[in-house]
């Protein structure tokens, strides 16, 4: 193992979806030397009266998401949702692929995300259900995953653990958020190390610009060579495996988005998406 990276985050935060691009982007330079990840929930709500309690109304979300869609380009839902939903329910339907099918975890998350910012509630079952269902797993089975003392015991130390802030990150106050104990992290947070030499870890707190990962990672790891950037945008699909947001491909290709929007065009299938799409490939191609 080269490097690790912690990643603080959650299905329901849209900060965290619109750093997508970022992590694929260091999957495609890094992913084949070592680069592994691990995966923590923070849980941003418990209860849809959390939000409720905070004033943060449907319309105040869809306002926000109206300007984090229009900054970062991902695609995102404005309809104004019916209520505020909790996101306790899919960080444990994600703990429960963790301790019972690993190799289901990430899959199952961005399912989540897809899905709650194509407009479903994330602590609806049927939401749940279906996202499962689109990973290959049997919605009994992570419905039976959900309900384990073990499986909510350890969602419970994630969040605490995001409530653990490192010593560097609470420099970066302005990246945290409160709680009622304190500070906490903000999704996307990462913690990256280097466990080679007695765990020399970096704390990243909160959205931060691509530069920001490619300094540390240059940092802690001077040796690891950067894969050249794909030589096309069929080529990022095909890497990939499953369907990209533009602003996705456009990062890990390393061109503009309108660049990307006019070659995936050519040769992939666009599949709406709020206020953009995600691209699969063409049968023919």
């Amino acid at each position: 193992m080269t490097v690790c990276v912690t990643e603080f985050t959650d299905p329901g935060c849209p900060w965290a979806f619109s750093a997508e691009p970022h992590r694929l982007r260091l999957e495609w330079l890094y992913g084949d030397q070592g680069l592994t990840w691990r995966r923590r929930m923070v849980v941003l709500a418990r209860t849809p009266e959390e939000y409720d309690e905070k004033g943060f109304t449907p319309a105040k979300q869809s306002e926000a998401f109206a300007q984090i869609a229009a900054e970062h380009g991902m695609p995102i839902d404005l309809s104004e949702r019916p209520r505020m939903a909790a996101t306790l329910p899919a960080c444990r339907a994600v703990v429960g692929a963790r301790r019972h099918a690993p190799d289901r975890e990430a899959p199952l998350l961005r399912r989540l995300r897809l899905r709650h910012f194509a407009g479903e509630l994330l602590d609806e079952p049927s939401t749940i259900a279906a996202a499962a269902r689109d990973v290959g797993l049997a919605p009994e089975r992570v419905r039976a995953w959900m309900d384990e003392p073990a499986v909510q015991a350890e969602v419970d130390e994630d969040a605490a653990a995001a409530r653990r802030p490192m010593p560097a990150a609470r420099a970066l106050d302005h990246k945290l958020a409160n709680w009622s104990g304190g500070r906490r992290y903000t999704c996307p947070s990462y913690e990256i190390t280097r466990p080679v030499d007695r765990e020399v870890t970096i704390a990243v707190p909160g959205f931060q610009p691509f530069a920001v990962y490619d300094v540390v990672m240059a940092n802690l790891r001077p040796d690891l060579e950067r894969r050249d950037d794909p030589g096309s945008v069929e080529e990022v699909l095909r890497w990939a495996g499953e369907p990209l947001a533009t602003q996705e491909v456009a990062a890990v290709a390393r061109i503009t988005r309108d660049e990307a929007a006019s070659e995936l065009a050519r040769i992939a299938e666009a599949q709406p998406l709020g206020t953009d799409a995600l691209w699969r490939l063409r049968a023919s191609s």
